[in-house]
């Protein structure tokens, strides 16, 4: 690597760690930056997904509090989202690159538009501005839930950006209100989603060990800023940012593709 690219993959790694702190949606960031530097879109994914699990795995201490109250739904949810993650993972191996690379465009502007929406996710769920309290688990729901944790435990592990999202409004149809708890579980399901596709992506081959290095060490960076000045940031102007480098990024890609 050039000493540009060791720079600007360290600072894509800084800015999607402190964007994974402060709002979410750092793959938004790290996914292009890799491919700019010519990394093959399969690679990317899982160098990009092994650089961000240290910087979230980390976060997840920061919910140690709230972890007892969650027990009995990670309880329900861990298994389906640790097997959903790996068949992501290996799904994502058995795919072509050159299909993969079509697909691109389009897993982007679904991670985008997942993002912009997610204020209407979360009104829609109805926890919006409720009293913070944990509804009594909806026993005819539950199934259904576990079904959509799977599903968004394959899409987490074959790509990833926006699953936080899907993750809260499925929590919020099901009756939780207490965000803090919410935030927990989607947090530690995440991060397991995560690191089972991420163990699975270095024993595969795929992983780009010297980018990273490079980028997890911008991204600790980067999670420990935005975890100490988060309160201080307008988490409205950094949603509106990634937004526009979301869309801007996946407008590019269709052109690139379809010209």
């Amino acid at each position: 690597m050039s000493g540009t690219e060791i720079i600007a993959l360290a600072a894509a790694g800084a800015a999607a760690g402190l964007i994974n702190a402060v709002a979410g949606g750092g793959t938004l960031i790290t996914f292009p930056a890799l491919l700019f530097f010519g990394t093959p879109p399969v690679t990317a994914n899982a160098t990009s997904t092994l650089a961000l699990v240290f910087g979230t795995a980390g976060s997840v201490y920061g919910f140690r509090q709230q972890i007892p109250a969650v027990m009995p739904w990670l309880k329900r949810f861990l298994p389906v989202s640790l097997l959903g993650g790996l068949i992501g993972g290996i799904l994502l191996t058995k795919t072509r690159e050159e299909v993969f690379a079509r697909l691109v465009p389009f897993l982007i502007l679904f991670a985008t538009i997942i993002f912009v929406t997610q204020g209407a996710f979360r009104r829609f769920a109805g926890f919006g501005d409720k009293p913070a309290q944990t509804a009594a688990p909806h026993r005819r729901e539950i199934w259904a839930a576990i079904l959509f944790q799977f599903f968004v435990s394959v899409y987490g592990g074959y790509f990833g950006a926006g699953i936080g999202i899907l993750m809260l409004a499925s929590l919020g149809y099901l009756g939780l209100t207490d965000i803090h708890e919410m935030n927990c579980l989607k947090t530690v399901l995440g991060s397991l989603i995560n690191q089972v596709a991420a163990i699975y992506f270095i024993f595969a081959g795929l992983i780009d060990w010297p980018k990273t290095l490079v980028m997890t060490a911008g991204a600790v960076a980067g999670y420990f800023l935005g975890a100490h000045f988060s309160l201080r940031i307008p988490q409205k102007r950094v949603r509106q940012i990634i937004s526009g480098v979301g869309f801007i990024i996946s407008a590019v890609m269709f052109y690139r593709q379809f010209r």
